[in-house]
């Protein structure tokens, strides 16, 4: 490969990684041919988009983003790299692995991931991932909450409201009486 086809593919990851808050980094080395096909069509069908790229490359593509990935340098860009990458969800790449590893044991190790400018490293970290909650998610709780409690005085209201009209009912009645 010729230095400009590598100051290429750094450019075009560089972009990637700049325009993708959430990638993953894993080690799929023991996979077979068709098993490695299999998790290629998975991420297709997620919209995650899984490419192979040398160490160096993903290295020289990190450090000119504005994040600090440094603490990638030893333990993640080490052996055989595959990169996820999903424009829209935190969480995508996580349970897909999650996933596939239930049918193929072993197979792939998540080495490290990037959420937001978020740094996780480590395999042990793909459970805490595969429960993060996306944007929308967040603001879709935080907008029950506040109407949590805007809904219940409206409901004390409208129940008060017709206690009350019982009670002048009945006192209404006494004085027909």
């Amino acid at each position: 490969m010729t230095r400009e086809e590598k100051a290429l593919i750094i450019q075009e990851l560089s972009e990637k990684f700049a325009a993708n808050p959430y990638f993953y980094i894993t080690d799929a080395s023991g996979l077979s041919v068709a098993k490695t096909n299999q998790l290629r069509r998975k991420c297709f069908e997620n919209g995650i988009e899984y490419v192979v790229v040398k160490n160096t490359l993903i290295e020289k593509a990190l450090a000119s983003l504005d994040t600090d990935y440094t603490s990638f340098n030893e333990s993640v860009l080490k052996g055989f790299s595959g990169i996820m990458f999903h424009p829209e969800s935190g969480k995508a790449a996580a349970t897909l692995i999650k996933e596939f590893l239930k049918d193929n044991k072993e197979s792939i190790k998540l080495k490290g991931a990037s959420v937001d400018g978020g740094l996780f490293i480590g395999h042990d970290q793909l459970e805490a991932l595969s429960k993060l909650k996306s944007k929308a998610e967040m603001v879709g709780e935080v907008i029950g909450l506040l109407q949590s409690p805007a809904k219940n005085v409206l409901g004390a209201l409208q129940s008060g409201g017709q206690n009350l009209a019982g009670i002048l009912k009945t006192l209404s009645e006494k004085e027909a009486a």
